[in-house]
């Protein structure tokens, strides 16, 4: 064995002397209960600090594991399949609101409109990841998660998106998916099956569309654009304003929507479950996403029907 090979270990040891004398004296006294504590060495796992309950923690757990969710999106998506035929034979046949139609649809090749997220692809695995490590949405976390291209089919979504492929119907993915996304949305959504004619069949967030000003994340003037060039037969959504304009988002308003065109669920309109996020959630606490967590908890606790 060389010097330097045991000055080596003679320092080593010496080290791991003091990290020990250091561990000693850090141990509490040991008194009644706490004698198997005090003979705990020193180099012992610490415990991880518990992770505060999450509101979205059953919503997240039944997405991915329940039967029933499976369930109801293929349910959702055999019957829009079973209307395809239907709404390619009638010309007046048209999803869009008429005050969102700027070009009559008589005439234009038909497509559907399909929203992305929780609609197209499921992103519970990053849904989760905040409920495991207590953390809110954010847009770094948000923008890793997409390039990752890991988020798989809403079930019963690749089907029925290739039965429209097979009749001719152009499939266009309006999304709030921010534009220098597209190139990992759109290697995602073919790597799961989903057809995509080309890269302008997805209208994300910020896609410019002329003698239209979008309002933050608002979808009127992409739903508009669509109508420009295409008659839509169908739109499918997560959430209310996937489907037309939402003025105000309170809950009354939600609602009142909701009523207006109740006809149209079912038949042209379609709507996926997502109790993880949405729209409807901020409505109940005024959209002030700058209050504390707490404070909007509360708010939602005191939005509560407890038929009392």
């Amino acid at each position: 064995m060389g010097v330097a090979m045991r000055q080596s270990l003679l320092f080593v040891a010496v080290l791991s002397s003091l990290f020990a004398l250091g561990g000693c004296r850090s141990l509490p006294a040991s008194t009644g209960t706490d004698a198997a504590a005090a003979t705990t060495p020193a180099t012992a796992p610490v415990a991880t600090p518990a992770v505060a309950a999450d509101d979205n923690l059953n919503a997240v757990l039944w997405v991915q594991r329940s039967a029933e969710y499976q369930a109801a999106a293929e349910t959702v998506y055999r019957a829009a399949t079973d209307k395809l035929d239907a709404a390619l034979k009638d010309p007046r046949w048209d999803a869009l609101v008429p005050e969102e139609r700027a070009t009559p649809a008589t005439g234009l090749p038909p497509a559907v409109v399909m929203d992305i997220d929780e609609t197209v692809l499921d992103n519970s695995p990053y849904q989760a990841r905040l409920v495991r490590e207590g953390g809110e949405y954010n847009e770094a976390t948000w923008d890793a998660w997409v390039r990752e291209k890991r988020a798989k089919p809403v079930p019963g979504v690749v089907e029925f998106a290739r039965a429209a492929q097979a009749k001719g119907v152009t499939v266009l993915y309006i999304s709030n998916r921010a534009e220098h996304l597209i190139a990992p949305t759109l290697d995602n959504l073919r790597a799961v099956g989903l057809p995509v004619k080309d890269d302008s069949v997805f209208l994300g967030l910020g896609t410019f569309v002329p003698d239209c000003e979008q309002e933050g994340s608002e979808k009127l003037c992409r739903r508009q654009f669509a109508g420009r060039s295409y008659r839509v037969l169908m739109q499918f959504g997560d959430q209310l304003g996937d489907f037309a304009q939402i003025i105000a988002n309170t809950p009354d308003a939600r609602a009142e929507l909701q009523a207006r065109h109740r006809g149209w669920f079912g038949e042209r309109w379609w709507m996926l479950p997502n109790p993880t996020y949405g729209s409807w959630e901020p409505a109940v606490f005024n959209n002030e996403w700058r209050q504390p967590r707490e404070q909007r908890r509360e708010a939602k606790r005191a939005a509560l029907d407890t038929a009392n």
